[in-house]
């Protein structure tokens, strides 16, 4: 036998290349901004970590996340929804003028409030889908609509909540709101949807290229439809948990703290593409966390408003940047 027939053949076991995810890429921005922001607060002489700072992060990330994950429904179908903001401050006042201190009227409230955003959210898909507006015009006509019947009907807050619905939002499981638990309940029921669930498969479908998955078979329209109504339901959901803590409706509570830019920028920092079909839930929240921890550190370090917004915006621009960045790296390897 040569020594070429007695040569074994070298079996190459191909080790499989990390590639770090813009979900994981998200999660490790949200540590190291923990810990800079500790470091910064406690130069300060505050602690940012403590129970006053985990309580006052995870409440501010309650409303944005579930408007967050809403949003993140309607952007990878590829629309959006910029009508969020004024729906909450409408679904409000619903809700505590239906209540109007009333704890039997609790459940009613609560029904009407959701039912009514869905209504919301089915107007916003029907426009988009049936008479094909595009989604920025259709869901910005939307909040101005509402935004005129705020105006013109309410001058300040309005109606009452009973003392028992507040609870919802004060109470805690340990150191976590229990609100925060509810939000992040759902945040698992959507990921498993999306990730699990024709219905989920049909979401990145559309979003990556709408005529495809139309030819595929899949019914485009109505898929747009069912997110926009499920993103207004999480709105109407931010509302109820907003007027728990207020103790009664506020026409603006959503419009001032920017809860439409807000949550779209939480999506994408989650590493969603605005295009859509690529993105989830899971790195949404990670984003919703960043915002609020800015957010807590700069309270903490007395940062003026307009800093705040100029940091913000330039976070969220790179973050951008680097995930377009990497895309065009994979497409070209």
């Amino acid at each position: 036998m040569t020594a070429t027939a007695t040569r074994q053949p070298v079996r190459r076991h191909g080790t499989r290349k990390f590639r770090l995810t813009p979900t994981m890429s998200v999660y490790i921005a949200l540590v190291v901004l923990l810990v800079a922001g500790s470091v910064l607060v406690g130069m300060r002489g505050g602690v940012l970590l403590d129970h006053g700072g985990i309580l006052n992060i995870l409440t501010r990330g309650t409303v944005l996340g579930l408007v967050a994950i809403g949003q993140t429904m309607v952007i990878l179908t590829g629309s959006l929804d910029l009508s969020v903001a004024y729906l909450i401050g409408l679904c409000s006042l619903i809700a505590a003028e239906t209540m109007a201190g009333d704890p039997g009227m609790i459940v009613p409230a609560v029904l009407l409030t959701i039912g009514f955003a869905a209504v919301v959210g089915l107007v916003n898909g029907l426009v988009i889908t049936a008479l094909k507006v595009n989604a920025f015009i259709a869901t910005l006509g939307v909040a101005l609509i509402i935004r005129g019947y705020l105006e013109n009907t309410y001058t300040g807050p309005a109606g009452s909540v009973p003392r028992g619905f507040q609870h919802l939002g004060y109470d805690r499981i340990g150191p976590i709101p229990v609100s925060t638990v509810v939000m992040l309940v759902l945040a698992v029921i959507v990921w498993w949807y999306l990730t699990r669930t024709k219905g989920g498969y049909h979401v990145y479908a559309v979003g990556g290229d709408e005529e495809v998955a139309r030819l595929s078979g899949i019914r485009t329209g109505r898929t747009i439809v069912t997110m926009h109504v499920l993103c207004s339901v999480m709105a109407g959901l931010a509302a109820l948990f907003l007027v728990s803590r207020l103790g009664s409706g506020a026409p603006y509570v959503g419009t001032d703290a920017g809860y439409d830019l807000e949550s779209i920028a939480a999506v994408v920092l989650g590493g969603t593409l605005l295009s859509g079909g690529r993105g989830g839930v899971a790195g949404t929240i990670g984003g919703v966390l960043i915002l609020a921890t800015l957010d807590t550190i700069f309270d903490d370090l007395g940062v003026t408003p307009f800093l705040k917004d100029v940091v913000r915006g330039a976070v969220l621009i790179v973050a951008v940047a680097l995930y377009a960045r990497s895309q065009l790296a994979r497409r070209a390897r």
